[in-house]
């Protein structure tokens, strides 16, 4: 019997009921088909093993779509930690965070990678790349799935698994090798012939082919500020046992989250009071920078630095970079012909320069107020004017681009690059990735106060993320310091907001899958009930209200 299927891009085909896509990417692509990782099928994503009996349109999905680059990052993941079994059997391979434009990974503590261990792992994942192992997915119940990960000394995984409720697990075999990955694989191990480890003492970088670097393996730019931050946090969350979400389930199923919450508030507050020390210790500082993706807290951030700046007798006044538009009929235009809100050049930097050069030298400025009605800029009848004590506070998404305020001398200014730079991973070989937190931060923040719905959020953010690559992340290592606003308990609280919203998005949706994947994320954390814990100063507060500054 037959079924019709639409290759979506490509063409129509009669194909026999029950064949599996594998099978028709060998037919469709010949000697091409490892390039493609999984398909979409109905907006649904799917393993190569899926077999079609009916009617569908199929889009398969290679490295340069979104899908596909997780399915091969994943994919690349399990063979590095195949490897690395087979060499240190007795190591704990973890995949740590993303890093420029590649995976740092490492095994344990005290078995830091040597160059030779390197070049080692690296032999070893390519001779498991060249045999080219089936890789299974198959569903087992939850007690066969718990025996699984403790014969295989799984205790991370096992104390996740432990701490949810599921009926089923899906657990990927590859020959004698048993894992669990959120999300998917490639059909096999054959799929991920390009990578390249990179020494990162005391771990590696994992590097393959992706957008960040033009698909160009040797094109690695470090970021040693970001890689500070992450392994701070890392080492912090390791003193309270938090480094995986199993643990912290544990916390949240035993009624001890209170404390946990309260620990991670004092956390900010003190890095926040110390950011505050250091600007008072410099008494060339008069510019202060504030730089960050969207949703990473900027807000409330400025407003609880202004806080301990007034603790130490400083009287910070905010300027805001969205009053320093330009008229809209002189914004610069995007290729699609609409305006271009996200570049530098449609912020009046002249204006901007100059305000900053006569508050510096005392003398009294009115600052302007945009409005985004008339799409004008007009006069605030806001005078100010500035002594040594009155530091100004810049917030936006130019904060850390060195043409903002090139008019002022590096020595007077401090900028401060912030973010949810999270290292608390659902276990070792499952990191959570940073954009997806600040994803459901935004959701929640824009059907509370924004009125729009998770498909409107999902509608903008490739916009954002396009805005975020060209605009902010290139100059986060320009910042004098790092400030990470991940809260380790955050997904226990914003799940309850959120699920529901994207329970609604139908399979007929382009979005469905992406609601489907955030919703199974967010199903391993345990719901976080009791809220009133939560300081009215919170960043979270940004983002599910009740929060003591005026934000909106």
């Amino acid at each position: 019997m037959k079924v019709k299927v639409n290759i979506v891009g490509l063409k129509y085909l009669e194909v026999e009921k029950g064949i599996s896509l594998l099978e028709l990417s060998k037919n469709i692509f010949g000697e091409n088909y490892k390039k493609y990782l999984g398909a979409r099928i109905n907006n649904t994503i799917y393993n190569l093993d899926k077999s079609i009996e009916e009617n569908v349109d199929i889009e398969f999905l290679d490295n340069t779509d979104v899908d596909g680059y997780r399915i091969y990052t994943k994919t690349i993941s399990v063979v590095f930690i195949m490897a690395c079994k087979e060499l240190y059997p007795n190591s704990k391979v973890s995949i740590e965070y993303f890093l420029g434009s590649g995976l740092y990974a490492k095994l344990d503590e005290d078995y830091p990678i040597s160059f030779d261990d390197l070049i080692n792992i690296e032999q070893k994942m390519r001779e498991i790349v060249e045999k080219d192992s089936i890789i299974e997915r198959i569903k087992y119940k939850k007690h066969k799935a718990i025996e699984i990960f403790r014969r295989n000394g799984y205790a991370d995984k096992l104390r996740l698994l432990e701490s949810i409720d599921k009926e089923e697990i899906s657990i990927y075999k590859i020959e004698n090798h048993y894992d669990s990955f959120h999300g998917y694989l490639a059909a096999s191990t054959g799929y991920v012939k390009e990578f390249k480890l990179k020494y990162y003492y005391p771990g590696v970088i994992i590097l393959f082919p992706s957008k960040k670097n033009n698909y160009n393996i040797d094109n690695f730019k470090e970021q040693k500020k970001l890689a500070k931050m992450f392994e701070d946090t890392s080492d912090w969350l390791d003193i309270l046992d938090l480094s995986y979400v199993g643990s912290l389930n544990e916390k949240i199923n035993n009624g001890n989250i209170d404390d946990i919450i309260q620990i991670t508030e004092a956390h900010h507050e003190k890095k926040v009071a110390e950011i505050a020390d250091i600007i008072y210790k410099d008494t060339d500082v008069n510019i202060i920078q504030i730089a960050g993706p969207s949703s990473s807290g900027k807000t409330t951030f400025s407003k609880r630095l202004a806080v301990q700046m007034n603790v130490n007798g400083q009287r910070p006044v905010t300027i805001s970079l969205d009053d320093y538009f330009l008229d809209r009929d002189n914004t610069p235009l995007k290729k699609d012909g609409l305006p271009d809100f996200e570049t530098i050049k449609a912020i009046d930097l002249e204006s901007l320069n100059m305000d900053l050069v006569n508050l510096l030298e005392g003398r009294d400025v009115e600052l302007p107020k945009f409005n985004f009605l008339t799409g004008k800029r007009e006069n605030s009848g806001k005078i100010v004017r500035l002594d040594k004590n009155h530091p100004i506070i810049i917030e936006g998404i130019h904060g850390l681009n060195p043409e903002l305020t090139k008019t002022i001398p590096e020595k007077n200014k401090f900028k401060i690059y912030i973010s949810a730079l999270t290292q608390l991973n659902l276990d070792p070989h499952n990191r959570i990735s940073t954009t997806d937190i600040r994803l459901i931060r935004r959701m929640v923040r824009d059907f509370k106060f924004r009125g729009n719905g998770p498909l409107k959020t999902l509608e903008l953010w490739t916009g954002v993320r396009e805005g975020e690559e060209k605009y902010i992340f290139p100059y986060q290592e320009e910042a004098d310091i790092m400030f990470n606003s991940s809260l380790v308990y955050e997904m226990g609280v914003l799940k309850k907001h959120i699920i529901p919203l994207l329970k609604k998005i139908d399979k007929s949706n382009i979005y469905y899958s992406e609601a489907i994947k955030l919703i199974k994320f967010l199903e391993y954390f345990s719901d976080i009930e009791k809220q009133d814990t939560i300081p009215p100063n919170s960043i979270l507060r940004e983002f599910i209200g009740g929060a003591s500054f005026k934000l909106y």
